[in-house]
């Protein structure tokens, strides 16, 4: 009895192995998480989705280290934040850091382009998508549950408020409605990017198509694997499987009756910013690209390039590293060179005890002077290094925005009203 029920777990696992091939999806642990190591905070987290080779490009290593996932979850369970591993609490729910690697890749996002999310949820990967929209993209979410679309704004004004990251961004802020994702009007605008939070079936394949532009790219969980949809025409599309995946099934709506009129999600507006956002908008950009010009700092990792003129600063959760300034002091040493030619043995012996007398204390007096001189060096570094290590990192472009000739509140519109 035992033998014939390993033998029929081994023929489970052989065919599903067979059918991981035949598709030509990677085996990975991803499937539920656990996929890489924790990390001790977020920085580390992301360095283990580095080498996992999860998170691949630099633009979207720079949007998951300027949001600190611990922020996402309730107080209570910080401590799990930076498992590889979904997280979920009533209505609240996040996915394995790996997911998240692979959506935003496989989105393959860029500056002005409009992005909806299907499932918005908290709000964090919305969120992250907005770094990389810049200001004059389109981010809008639709979410089933008012409480969660709530704890999303909570989470987003945190963000916007308090985290060291905001100022180092050109930011497109997310938009929540909520509905059943299944209920969008057919009419609505269609979007560059799309992804769905939720298990979809073939029967909802088409549908999700429809939301996509010519051009566009869909990723959602498509019975149990996370595949990546391209639209390459009005009727032609290109798939793509990534991952297998499990994730909870999308809530169908409610079956109508013939005198029930059928409800829709109307989606977010396509609004046009005003006269004061635009203003924002250019005064921040011209103060963030003349400080980054005006430093002499390199271009690089330090900040993203071009699209649509958006230079958005490089990131670290910690700013700008400061290095330690030595300071190096010249010392100048007597050499006494001998003579190689003879001299006479002094006359007077009294004489010379004399004059060794004075040597003495004269090399005695100068090893005094050099000593003194080193203590006040090594003084002097330590009270250096010390300045340095304790100089916390400076938010230039807030501190060009606090010089302008503005009104106090003209300067906090500015600065978003943070407060620090």
């Amino acid at each position: 009895m035992q033998e014939t029920l390993l033998n029929s777990i081994a023929d489970k696992w052989l065919n599903y192995l067979l059918q991981i091939k035949a598709q030509k999806l990677p085996f990975s642990p991803a499937k539920m998480g656990g996929a890489v190591s924790a990390g001790e905070d977020n920085d580390e987290l992301i360095d283990n989705l580095k080498e996992a080779h999860y998170i691949r490009s630099d633009l979207v290593e720079r949007a998951f280290r300027a949001i600190d996932r611990a922020d996402y979850y309730l107080e209570e369970y910080r401590d799990s934040a930076y498992k590889d591993l979904a997280w979920r609490h009533g209505n609240i729910h996040l996915s394995a850091p790996c997911i998240y690697s692979e959506v935003m890749e496989a989105l393959d996002l860029h500056p002005g382009l409009s992005f909806l999310n299907l499932g918005s949820g908290t709000g964090y990967l919305s969120t992250m998508v907005g770094l990389i929209l810049g200001p004059f993209g389109v981010n809008h979410g639709v979410e089933l549950h008012a409480d969660v679309i709530e704890y999303a704004y909570q989470k987003l004004d945190y963000f916007i408020k308090t985290s060291e990251s905001f100022d180092k961004f050109e930011f497109c802020e997310p938009s929540f409605v909520a509905g059943n994702c299944l209920e969008i009007p057919s009419e609505n605008r269609q979007y560059d990017r799309v992804y769905c939070g939720a298990g979809v079936q073939r029967d909802h394949e088409e549908y999700m198509k429809n939301l996509l532009k010519v051009g566009g790219i869909l990723v959602l969980p498509l019975e149990e694997k996370l595949t990546k949809i391209t639209r390459t025409g009005q009727s032609s599309w290109e798939t793509k499987k990534i991952i297998a995946v499990s994730f909870a099934p999308l809530v169908l709506p409610k079956d109508y009756t013939n005198n029930t009129k059928p409800k829709t999600a109307p989606l977010p507006m396509f609004e046009v910013r005003t006269l004061q956002e635009l203003a924002r908008i250019a005064i921040r950009h011209t103060l963030r690209v003349t400080t980054d010009s005006g430093e002499g700092q390199p271009r690089g990792r330090g900040s993203f390039g071009g699209g649509r003129g958006l230079g958005v600063s490089g990131l670290h959760k910690y700013g700008p590293r400061f290095k330690r300034r030595r300071i190096h002091r010249r010392h100048c040493n007597s050499v006494v060179l001998s003579s190689a030619l003879p001299t006479s043995a002094p006359l007077d012996n009294n004489n010379n005890r004399g004059g060794q007398e004075e040597e003495e204390q004269g090399r005695a007096t100068r090893e005094e002077e050099e000593a003194a001189e080193e203590e006040e060096d090594e003084e002097a570094e330590r009270e250096t290094g010390e300045l340095l290590r304790a100089e916390p990192p400076i938010n230039i472009l807030r501190e060009r925005i606090l010089c302008l000739p503005l009104p106090e509140p003209l300067k906090m519109y500015l600065l978003y009203y943070r407060e620090k």
